[in-house]
């Protein structure tokens, strides 16, 4: 079971209206499809949004998105793509890979696994290189098949931070943990979850740090654990 918040009254949804307000509506997300989703995932091994966003630009531009086309494609040019992140060797091979298995298991098309019932979709997803149940879920969310909250670090750690769930020393169990505490609170829509992923990830990035976080300037400070419990430190100096 997920450890009680210390402040059962605050919801998370007012805390999403102030980051709302903080950082203004997200817009919807730019890819939304399944397969170009997993293509986005791995296009360029631990690159930033903008280089990322710049690798799947070059690979919609030169190569194209679909798996033929990119089975088709030159190791050249593939391997360009991949230098937008580290290791672009390592990038190209994924980008195949993933390719000839939406060929040889899907025949080209993963949309189909958008209608198959939560548990079966996400199996069929994590055949994906980089693609574990998280991921699934997103791309699941991104599409709007299924109405599945989904985490990313940022969103954990922020998540842990306001007192949902419980730091364990596994991530996993740090994920259920958090997503079992938080989900009663969430809406239950597509749209509201893709919003509340979006808001609570970029408070993530740019606020909540993981190191050195900015809580003076966070509007979610009141009624937060951790906030609080730096200041009960701070006290005892």
């Amino acid at each position: 079971m997920p450890e009680r918040r210390q402040n059962p009254d605050t919801s998370i949804r007012p805390r999403i209206a102030a980051l709302r307000k903080l950082y203004g509506k997200p817009k919807p997300p730019a890819v939304t499809h399944p397969f170009e989703q997993i293509l986005w995932e791995n296009v360029a091994y631990l690159a930033n949004e903008d280089r990322r966003a710049e690798a799947f630009a070059m690979l919609r531009q030169k190569v194209g998105l679909e798996p033929k086309k990119i089975l088709a494609a030159p190791a050249g040019a593939l391997h360009e793509i991949g230098r937008r992140g580290i290791l672009p060797g390592n990038s190209a091979a994924k980008l195949r890979e993933i390719a000839e298995i939406a060929v040889s298991d899907f025949d080209g098309d993963l949309r189909p696994v958008l209608k198959l019932p939560l548990k079966e979709a996400r199996k069929a997803l994590r055949k994906f290189p980089s693609i574990g149940d998280p991921a699934a879920e997103k791309i699941l969310l991104f599409a709007r098949s299924h109405p599945v909250f989904s985490m990313d670090s940022n969103i954990l750690r922020v998540l842990l931070r306001l007192g949902y769930g419980k730091d364990e020393k596994s991530y996993s169990a740090s994920y259920r943990s958090a997503r079992e505490a938080v989900s009663p609170e969430l809406p239950k829509d597509s749209d509201g979850l893709i919003e509340a992923y979006q808001l609570l990830r970029r408070h993530g990035q740019e606020l909540c740090k993981r190191s050195r976080p900015l809580c003076e300037a966070c509007p979610l400070r009141r009624g937060c654990a951790y906030y609080r419990s730096l200041a009960a430190g701070s006290s005892l100096r």
